[in-house]
C-alpha cells in the first residue's frame, strides 16, 4: 500500500540565468515542475511512500518528467499517450521593480485528456492518502471531471484526501474556480488555502481563524490549513485551533514553498504525529525550499529537524 498518491499537470520549467531575459538568453535551465509532484517529492523525502499518476506524451520530455520524479524516491504511475504534447512553462527571475514572470506553454498537453477509466483509480482506493489541487480542473473540462472522479473513488474507500486550492489567475478567474472547486469540497478531509486566495476566490471574510471555521463549518472538512505567507499558517482539526509562525529564510527560489510546506505535513501526519507537529515539519521544509532552485524540496529529514532545533530546542524522537 502507497502512504501517497498524488494527481496532477507535472510540467517542465525552463528558466533563463537569474536576470536574463527569454528573449535574448543563449542558456534555459530544464527541470520537472508541478504541484502535485512537488508535494509527492517533499513527502517522500521526508519518508512517506509516495506515488504520482499522470498522463505523459511517450516522448523524450515526457520521460525526462518521470526521470525527474524518481530520482527523489517517488514511484510514477503513468498512462503514456501518442497524442498531446508535454506542458512547459518558462520562469524569468528579475528583482525589483521586474519581479519574477510566468510564461505557460501548456495548451494540448497529453494530460489534459487524461479520463479516470484509464488511470490507477485502484491505487487510488489502496492508499492512505490522495492529493490534488484547484490547478488540475482548471486544464480541461476533462480533467474537471476527472477530478471529481478520483476524489468521489477515494472518499469512498476510505482514503484520506487533501486539495490545494492553489488558485491561478493564468487558468481562470476567481468565480469559475470558486464555483467549480466548492463542488469537490465534500469528497475533501483536508484543505489548504492561501489566504489572499481564501478572501479573492471563495469570498471568505475575517482573520485566517474565521476563514478556517467558516469552511469548516459550511464543508464539514476534518482539516483547514489557512497559510499566510510571512505570518506563517493557521489549522484548525477537530475543532482545534493551532497556529504556526514562518521560519525566517534567505528567498532564492520561491516556488514550490506551498508544496513543500503541504508535502512535509502529510508526510508527518501519514508517520503519527498530530497536526501541531506535522505544521512545524511542513514549515520547517517551507522554509528549506525557498533556499533550493526549483520547484521541489531537495532536502533530507535530518536537515528540516536541524531547523526546528535552531527554532525551538532539541527535538527527541
Amino acid at each position: 500500500m502507497t502512504d501517497l498518491v498524488t494527481f496532477g499537470e507535472t510540467m517542465l520549467r525552463l528558466s533563463p540565468p537569474d536576470g536574463e531575459r527569454l528573449e535574448t538568453t543563449d542558456d534555459l535551465e530544464l527541470r520537472a515542475a508541478g504541484a502535485e509532484s512537488n508535494v509527492a517529492v517533499a513527502a517522500s523525502r521526508l519518508g512517506a511512500s509516495a506515488a504520482w499518476t499522470s498522463k505523459l506524451p511517450d516522448s523524450p520530455l515526457g520521460r525526462r518528467v518521470v526521470s525527474s520524479l524518481r530520482q527523489h524516491g517517488v514511484e510514477t504511475d503513468v498512462v503514456w499517450s501518442d497524442d498531446g504534447r508535454q506542458g512547459t512553462y518558462y520562469l524569468e527571475h528579475g528583482g525589483k521593480p521586474r519581479g519574477t514572470n510566468v510564461i505557460y506553454d501548456r495548451a494540448g498537453a497529453a494530460v489534459t485528456t487524461a479520463e479516470s477509466e484509464e488511470l490507477p483509480v485502484e491505487r487510488v482506493r489502496e492508499a492512505e492518502r490522495f492529493h490534488t489541487s484547484g490547478i488540475t480542473p482548471a486544464l480541461s473540462e476533462t480533467l474537471e471531471s476527472t477530478t471529481a472522479d478520483l476524489l468521489a473513488a477515494a472518499r469512498e474507500a476510505g482514503t484520506t484526501t487533501s486539495f490545494d486550492v492553489n488558485y491561478r489567475s493564468k487558468l481562470w478567474d476567481p468565480a469559475e474556480a470558486r464555483e467549480t472547486m466548492e463542488t469537490l469540497f465534500p469528497d475533501v478531509d483536508l484543505l489548504l488555502v492561501a489566504e489572499r486566495d481564501a478572501r479573492d476566490v471563495l469570498g471568505r471574510e475575517g482573520d485566517a481563524d474565521d476563514i478556517a471555521a467558516g469552511l469548516v463549518e459550511e464543508f464539514d472538512f476534518e482539516t483547514v490549513i489557512v497559510t499566510r505567507g510571512e505570518e506563517g499558517a493557521l489549522a484548525r482539526h477537530d475543532g482545534e485551533v493551532y497556529e504556526q509562525s514562518a521560519i525566517e529564510t534567505d528567498t532564492l527560489d520561491p516556488i514550490g514553498t506551498g508544496d513543500a510546506f503541504l508535502g512535509a505535513f502529510l508526510a508527518r501526519r501519514l508517520a503519527g504525529d498530530g497536526v501541531a507537529t506535522a505544521l512545524e515539519y511542513g514549515s520547517a521544509t517551507a522554509a528549506l525550499k525557498r533556499t533550493i532552485p526549483g520547484d521541489v524540496a531537495v532536502v533530507t529529514r535530518e536537515e528540516v529537524e536541524s531547523v526546528l532545533a535552531e527554532e525551538g530546542g532539541e527535538i527527541s524522537r
